[in-house]
């Protein structure tokens, strides 16, 4: 069954098939006048409150002037309910898609047609300040799972008709409503065109997180090309610069493309704190992410092959704390990184309350102990947990500096510094040519433009930023390499 039948009997008892079993689905047979009538609603998604004062109670006292389905479903939408929000349906499948969002459907006898009723009234969260996005100065309001709440958050602050947001429907089976955001006089038509080319090209059954998504809109790298992101502040600001967003309905984390390899070591508090301060914050992230790749790999390399690389005195303690230990210095770097992993996934598992110190008292206690014990030595331990600190301070890109770490420590173990610098070679050959959605993936450092380095290299004040086009699309090299995609 397809299209609704002119007989109430005949919808209710079909409808009341599909939801067999569900016992959250609610069908109410009452009259309207002198017509047989069906309210369907989903328990939990729809305010009993609203259905009773602004649905039934009208509709009870309504004195309809026809016995005929479907001149009664006319006046109800016209003279009756008119003040709540409704829409009309022809098909089942439209009945089924705006019961799971929340509303409440009237069916009528002798009537094709059903009347849907805005009346959600699910529990949601309220509007706080994300963990993950922490700003010192600034706003504290985060995105919440409700996208509608979240369209709100991004309108309140953009005040423009030239805000647009496209709704659209993702998931086979979970149905999850989702929005795109752009400024029109901005965003890059091209781009736009095909992020809902992808989203038309996901076959998911159910779109449960954002990063269900991702893996759809990029192609396999160990860096991440879209961009992910909890404050609506920081979407606006994206927005400005040309990006398209996605609100997810059921989840709190909106996404954004393109995404450059640069906006990984900028924060929202980079531009809301004294230039001299940001700029120093933001060379400090730029030397924990080398320092959190190579230094152990280095370290390792050095170690195993071209001690001749370090000065005499740190040789030999390095030297006499190594001779101590039943490892190579190449194991004994790769147990001590899976120890410290172990650590932070168990910190991450337990309860908030025992998280911190599960990754304190392992650190002291098992690395002292490790130490104590010959196992391992001091310098590797010291070692590790400086890439491990280093890497905390970049958040957004500790799952692939977790996996280059290990890289780079094997690659040392086996072919020593000079392999540790082959790697690295490779890498930035590698980066160089990705992109996300036509935009190179590691401008404006490659290809180069030395009036965006204002916000790279160093963070300028507003008085220079906002003379400087930062519009994404134009980008140095952006549209050639849409086969990168």
């Amino acid at each position: 069954m397809e299209n609704l039948s002119e007989h109430l009997k005949e919808n209710v008892t079909y409808i009341n098939g599909l939801f067999e079993n569900a016992m959250d689905y609610i069908e109410r047979e009452f009259m309207v006048g002198t017509v047989p009538a069906a309210l369907l609603t989903m328990d939990g998604l729809v305010s009993k409150q609203h259905i009773t004062l602004s649905i039934l109670n009208p509709l009870m006292r309504a004195k309809i002037p026809t016995d005929n389905g479907k001149e009664t479903l006319l006046f109800i939408e016209e003279n009756v309910l008119c003040a709540v929000e409704q829409a009309e349906l022809s098909t089942v499948s439209e009945v089924l898609e705006r019961m799971m969002n929340g509303f409440a459907v009237l069916l009528l006898d002798n009537c094709p047609t059903a009347l849907a009723f805005g009346t959600q009234g699910f529990a949601a969260r309220g509007v706080d300040e994300p963990d993950t996005e922490v700003m010192q100065r600034g706003s504290r309001e985060g995105f919440v799972e409700t996208y509608q709440t979240n369209i709100s958050l991004l309108r309140r602050r953009l005040k423009t008709t030239e805000l647009k947001f496209e709704k659209m429907t993702i998931g086979e089976e979970s149905q999850t409503p989702a929005a795109l955001c752009y400024l029109k006089n901005i965003a890059d038509p091209k781009i736009i065109n095909t992020l809902k080319k992808r989203l038309s090209a996901c076959n998911l059954k159910d779109v449960l997180a954002a990063g269900y998504l991702a893996g759809y809109l990029e192609r396999p790298a160990i860096f991440d090309r879209v961009g992910f992101t909890e404050r609506p502040d920081t979407l606006c600001g994206k927005l400005h610069e040309g990006r398209i967003g996605l609100l997810i309905d059921g989840t709190p984390t909106a996404l954004y493309v393109p995404y450059l390899f640069v906006e990984n070591f900028q924060t929202a508090d980079d531009y809301a704190n004294r230039p001299f301060y940001a700029t120093f914050t933001r060379w400090l992230k730029y030397i924990a992410f080398f320092l959190a790749i190579f230094l152990p790999g280095l370290y390792v390399g050095i170690a195993a092959h071209d001690p001749e690389l370090l000065p005499e005195t740190l040789l030999v303690t390095i030297a006499q704390a190594e001779r101590s230990t039943p490892f190579p210095v190449m194991l004994e770097a790769i147990l001590l990184y899976f120890m410290y992993e172990l650590m932070r996934e168990a910190g991450l598992r337990v309860p908030k309350p025992l998280g911190s110190s599960v990754g304190i008292v392992g650190g002291l206690v098992i690395g002292e102990t490790a130490v104590s014990a010959g196992l391992v030595s001091a310098p590797s331990l010291v070692v590790i947990a400086v890439t491990v600190i280093t890497g905390y301070t970049i958040p957004k890109l500790y799952e692939p500096m977790a996996v280059l770490r290990l890289t780079f420590i094997l690659v040392g173990g086996i072919w020593g510094v000079w392999g540790v610098l082959a790697g690295f070679t490779f890498l930035l050959f590698e980066l160089c040519g990705k992109t996300s959605f036509s935009v190179p993936f590691l401008a404006p450092v490659a290809p180069f433009r030395l009036s965006a380095m204002r916000d790279v290299l160093v963070r300028a004040g507003w008085k220079r930023l906002v003379r400087h086009n930062a519009f994404v699309q134009h980008m140095p090299g952006a549209g050639k390499g849409e086969k990168h995609l």
